[in-house]
């Protein structure tokens, strides 16, 4: 067991992880996260592009440890050489170095990371006390453990510490640069591959910035604060993960409001692979608390409370366990208040009520002024460290797709309109705009979104327009229409609100309507099932195939399709699970599946496909399936909002 960078960081945020890491039998959800794929994926990437900036870098292939640290040393008997993934070991600490630079005594050692910096800004990595600030505490931490393990095991060699990072403030000269590195699988382990060559252009400017960050690895090799609430210095702190890691013997730390986003939890398909909950034998270890407490709802799922520290503090981890002087609730002025729903979050618990709570005199008056036809929007986007297109900085925004759905006067229906650009190496934001301006103009009906999201990217491209060198000829127009809909954002110098703001279906729910069974989430992929659950109207509606069918509601990608079945226990089934699976027509033809796996359920996944169909190297199946998966995907996500609208609707009496 040895300690490396990433087993380092784990322990960094909790030393107990360390222990659960390293042994099988305990759950960890991280490992099924498809969002945090997309972005490991990012970072393989971002790795190979830095390994270009060095040609005459030699790479340590093997993953045989001692073969990797003996060639390691055989190269640094040069004076001069550059390594990647070089292994240097002390004791039982091992590292992996991005870039190793050796220039007679003085080694360089820089950290690739798939994060975004702007060199332009001079952004500070530090608090006050010269420390990392909590947005770069796990980067920083990473590169000076490195440092670390250099300093000691490459005596007496100097080494400083960089990190390698994608620079906003640059911009790709040509096309394509992203699609030159494809993830490949080779035995369960991922890797990239560069497909053709990298041209000068591709490699000038460089996108990716390395700062010295020798300073702050002398700030944290001296503090004896590490955030861990002991004190000790760094070299305590290794040695002391070190050797519990050798002993494979567990480190006891506090609970605190860091175990609600503990991966080492069981959920149910966990519970029958017999694996252990590692969070629960915590809080039975230090607060003697049964494991059978998290089978209720817990003060880590009580929604939007910064105040959980002083419950954990005093034992209390139920839910039902809180008064409402706990909570200091205060009346809201236009529906509920944050702490006016906390409290009622907390009372449905402690009184066991899985009741719905709706006000509907408030949901009533907001509805009275939509105004028809109802127009329900979703974007999916991305951002991604290497840009797809020419004269792109890293991490700008891209909206790729869109999904359209509107309701009449009448309660009609109707899947509208769509767009999906994923055709390789285009920018596709400005066309994303002009077909939603032609979408929404006809009419001055009330348009809803679903959070925050949609109202963020517009305003990327409303930005993306102001500085673009060469705009397009309707730039003015595309300009007004996106404030015309949208509302400034919180830091600008120009403010706005459109006079057909869209409206965020999200907070309609926060001011107006609760329902126990999303376990305090606000997100829609847990209010539609929740929803569902309940409405009778949508059950009846929907249980029958009317979905794209002739007389029955109007869309673009699904036919003759039933949104509502249920499962074996007569529960309804979530409709993203019921989304069409991929490849399953095409079980014999030989085709090299760049997914994970054959389904697209989640916003993670819809990006990671988006990815992908911008590598041109794909079959015209794949591609096609890919393609129709994102537009269903994308269509249910407007349906959704719509559903919630119509049980609304059907909740309050209102019939058309």
């Amino acid at each position: 067991m040895r300690l490396t960078k990433s087993k380092f960081t784990t322990a960094l945020t909790c030393p107990t992880k360390l222990y659960y890491s390293s042994n099988k039998q305990y759950a960890n959800q991280s490992i099924e996260d498809t969002f945090l794929a997309a972005l490991a994926e990012g970072g393989f990437q971002v790795g190979e592009l830095a390994k270009h900036y060095f040609p005459d870098g030699k790479t340590i292939e093997t993953l045989d440890v001692a073969h990797a640290v003996s060639e390691t040393q055989r190269l640094l008997e040069l004076e001069n050489v550059t390594i990647f993934e070089a292994a240097v070991q002390f004791e039982n600490c091992l590292v992996r170095v991005d870039v190793l630079e050796k220039s007679g005594n003085s080694i360089k050692i820089h950290e690739v990371k798939a994060k975004s910096f702007n060199s332009l800004e001079g952004k500070s990595f530090t608090k006050k006390n010269g420390l990392p600030n909590s947005e770069w505490k796990k980067y920083l931490y990473d590169v000076a453990f490195q440092k670390w393990v250099c300093m000691q095991a490459l005596r007496p060699n100097i080494i400083t510490a960089h990190l390698m990072l994608a620079d906003k403030s640059k911009k790709t000269a040509t096309a394509g640069l992203n699609q030159k590195f494809r993830i490949q699988e080779i035995n369960g382990r991922k890797s990239v591959k560069l497909e053709g060559t990298l041209l000068e252009s591709d490699l000038n400017p460089q996108i990716l910035t390395s700062v010295n960050v020798d300073d702050v690895c002398a700030n944290v090799f001296s503090a004896t604060d590490h955030g861990l609430e002991v004190e000790e210095t760094f070299d305590e702190m290794v040695t002391r993960f070190s050797r519990a890691l050798e002993a494979n013997e567990l480190i006891e730390t506090y609970v605190g409001v860091k175990c609600g986003q503990c991966e080492f939890i069981c959920k149910e398909a966990d519970t029958l692979l017999a694996k252990k909950d590692g969070r629960a034998e915590c809080f039975m270890r230090t607060l003697n608390v049964p494991a059978s407490t998290f089978n209720d709802p817990t003060v880590f799922d009580l929604w939007n409370y910064r105040g959980k520290h002083k419950f954990l503090n005093d034992g209390i981890i139920r839910l039902s366990d809180l008064d409402e002087e706990d909570i200091g609730v205060t009346e809201g002025a236009d529906g509920l208040s944050n702490s006016e729903r906390q409290w009622l979050q907390i009372q449905k618990a402690k009184e066991h009520d899985d009741t719905v709570y709706i006000d509907r005199a408030g949901l009533s008056a907001e509805m009275s002024t939509w105004v028809y036809p109802l127009h329900f929007i979703d974007f999916e986007t991305t951002m991604v460290a290497i840009p797809f297109g020419a004269n792109r900085s890293p991490y700008e925004g891209i909206a790729f797709q869109f999904s359209h759905h509107t309701v009449d006067s009448e309660g009609n229906v109707k899947h509208t309109g769509e767009f999906l650009s994923v055709e390789p190496g285009v920018f596709p934001n400005y066309d994303f705009v002009r077909k939603l301006n032609v979408e929404l103009t006809d009419d001055d009906g009330t348009i809803f979104r679903y959070s925050n999201h949609e109202n963020t990217y517009l305003n990327i491209i409303l930005r993306q327009l102001l500085e673009d060198n060469e705009p397009p000829s309707d730039r003015d127009e595309l300009i007004a229409f996106i404030k015309s809909i949208t509302k400034s954002p919180k830091k600008s110098d120009e403010v706005w609100i459109g006079e057909r703001c869209m409206v965020d279906l999200l907070e309609v729910i926060k001011s107006y309507y609760f329902d126990p069974r999303t376990n305090g989430s606000n997100s829609i992929k847990y209010v539609l099932p929740a929803i569902l659950s309940r409405s009778s109207f949508l059950q009846k509606k929907y249980s029958s195939p009317i979905y794209g069918a002739h007389r029955g509601i109007p869309s673009k990608n699904f036919t003759n399709w039933q949104w509502i079945t249920f499962d074996d226990n007569n529960q309804v089934v979530d409709p993203y699970l019921l989304l069409p699976k991929l490849f399953e027509e095409n079980e014999e033809e030989q085709v090299i599946l760049l997914t994970q796996d054959n389904e697209l359920k989640n916003g993670g996944a819809a990006l990671m496909a988006y990815a992908r169909m911008q590598f041109e190297a794909m079959s015209d199946y794949e591609r096609e399936e890919l393609r129709s998966a994102l537009l269903k995907y994308c269509e249910l996500d407007t349906l959704a909002m719509v559903m919630i609208y119509e049980a609304f609707r059907s909740e309050l009496g209102l019939h058309f």
